[in-house]
């Protein structure tokens, strides 16, 4: 199972990211859990200062910025 988990204050970027993580996710058809982290401690804890940020099994694979779907997905699988 993968954990997957959104950084960020719950912005409208954020809340795109989770979403075209989630549509990644199913259509890849992995299970997974999807956490959004929204504690500033939590998100520096991983070393980000742009959010959102994407975080896979505990390693920081995007920041910044919300991905493609295709992309994400590639991030993903």
């Amino acid at each position: 199972m993968k954990k997957v988990e959104v950084l960020g204050p719950g912005c409208a970027r954020c809340v795109k990211l989770a979403e075209v993580a989630e549509k990644a996710l199913n259509e890849l058809g992995v299970e997974y859990q999807l956490e959004k982290v929204t504690e500033m401690d939590r998100i520096v804890g991983y070393g980000v200062m742009a959010t959102p940020a994407l975080v896979v099994d505990g390693k920081v694979v995007l920041s910044g910025r919300v991905p493609s779907l295709e992309e994400c997905r590639k991030l993903l699988g």
